[in-house]
């Protein structure tokens, strides 16, 4: 092990992330109500410029009027990206009003570490000013050619920055790439045509202690489609999927929960493991296989994420 470590920034229970307009303030109480572990409130793509300014009112409102906390939920506002002219009056307003109620804010379209620079440093400037306490997060959108050209770069931001997460829609306009739908595979491709530009995202969410989460899937009339995505990008390391509909979040809920069998085998390891080291030993057999230290870690991982979702409930 290298002696260079980036242990996480921060734990979120993160599973399923649900997408709502701000400009529909129905739907946000609907959210509120829900089963999805975040919901963003977006104030970018979902809402048409006419109503930009109502939307960052309405999130403020859902902010000091809802107590997410108590309800189990993180809840994250999705600004306009830099190169708008809304981005500075969405950070400045929600802090100012809402500071102390937001968990993160969610950046899209990041680029250049800089991106970040600029968000962190206004947030940071609010939050003294208004004495707040409260130490509001930030959180990336990887989703254009540029963004993932710099992704480590990126993920080495540090300040507050948490996780990362991969935009596909976007992301594919930008790469120019051919696709069925958003997030949906491209018959043409002998596989899976994301598979490389999300595991370098994870490698770089690991490598610097971020959480890294999948983006959306369009389709929301194709619940296998969603879920055959959620289980290859958990396969890949995500621990979390984005909802574009409601329908979506038990799905993404049950992809990114380990199964009972999972959790008992994970907990059957540490207890070998344990009794191998009294006996001096640093490796041990389970089912007619070996385990060692790697299998430990494997197996914590499962066992957090476990406890995560129960103390939840």
């Amino acid at each position: 092990m290298s002696h260079t470590l980036y242990p996480l920034k921060k734990q979120r229970l993160q599973r399923s992330e649900l997408a709502v307009p701000a400009s529909n303030p129905t739907m946000i109480d609907k959210a509120a109500s829900g089963d999805a572990d975040y919901v963003f409130l977006d104030l970018e793509d979902a809402v048409a410029p006419p109503e930009k300014e109502q939307a960052r009112r309405n999130a403020i409102q859902a902010l000091n009027d809802i107590d997410w906390t108590a309800r189990g939920k993180t809840v994250s506002v999705r600004i306009n990206g830099l190169d708008t002219h809304y981005m500075y009056r969405d950070v400045v307003d929600v802090m100012e009003q809402a500071g102390d109620r937001v968990h993160t804010l969610l950046v899209p379209k990041v680029g250049v570490a800089a991106d970040l620079y600029m968000v962190d440093a206004m947030v940071n400037q609010i939050e003294q000013a208004r004495g707040l306490r409260t130490r509001v997060g930030l959180e990336a959108l990887i989703e254009t050619a540029l963004g993932m050209a710099n992704v480590e770069a990126v993920a080495q931001f540090g300040g507050r920055l948490e996780a990362l997460h991969f935009g596909v829609a976007d992301y594919a306009a930008s790469m120019r790439a051919r696709t069925v739908n958003i997030g949906g595979l491209n018959p043409d491709y002998p596989g899976d045509q994301w598979h490389a530009s999300i595991t370098r995202m994870v490698i770089a969410c690991r490598a610097y202690g971020l959480r890294a989460i999948d983006g959306p899937f369009g389709d929301f009339s194709d619940p296998e489609g969603y879920k055959a995505g959620a289980r290859r990008a958990a396969a890949l390391g995500c621990e979390g999927k984005w909802a574009i509909h409601p329908s979506q979040v038990a799905m993404a809920n049950e992809v990114f929960s380990p199964p009972e069998t999972e959790v008992s085998k994970a907990e059957r390891i540490i207890e070998e493991l344990k009794k191998a080291e009294t006996e001096g030993r640093g490796a041990a057999s389970l089912d007619g296989k070996m385990i060692d230290a790697a299998s430990e870690k494997m197996a914590r991982n499962v066992i957090e994420v476990a406890k995560a979702i129960a103390e939840k409930v």
